[in-house]
């Protein structure tokens, strides 16, 4: 792993709130991170959560299929992709090739906010950041 964990940002439209409040909750841990997100993910979070992070095309237009080949590279090290399981996405196909990607080359995905919770537990870890309240 990299000095500094690399971490890709991806939710579905539907999630998008959900990530941005997650990050707003762990924004200690990923202020020690570099980020990665596709366009509209990344955008927002500039926006709201003041994160600097190297965006990418948005999902449908091959932005999913970018992050893949980082990951396909081992330039990525986590990935975080809040999925909306009830709408039909029309780039299934390209987030199908991310998961499986991520699947061969044995990276830690999340797909919804628990899962979340237990990478940014094992980043923080890595960090070394001491969870609030522990001493």
């Amino acid at each position: 792993m990299a000095e500094k964990p690399r971490v890709a940002l991806i939710a579905h439209d539907k999630k998008k709130i959900d990530l941005i409040m997650f990050v707003r909750e762990h924004v200690d841990v990923f202020r020690e991170c570099t980020l990665f997100a596709t366009s509209t993910t990344g955008n927002i979070l500039r926006e709201k959560v003041k994160l600097e992070l190297t965006s990418f095309k948005s999902g449908p237009l091959g932005g999913d299929l970018q992050i893949g080949a980082l990951i396909a590279n081992d330039e990525i090290d986590f990935v975080i992709f809040l999925r909306d399981p009830l709408t039909a996405q029309p780039h299934e196909p390209d987030v199908s090739a991310l998961l499986r990607v991520c699947d061969v080359h044995n990276k830690p995905l999340a797909t919804n906010l628990a899962t979340a919770e237990a990478l940014v537990m094992e980043i923080r870890r890595f960090l070394k950041l001491s969870d609030i309240g522990e001493e």
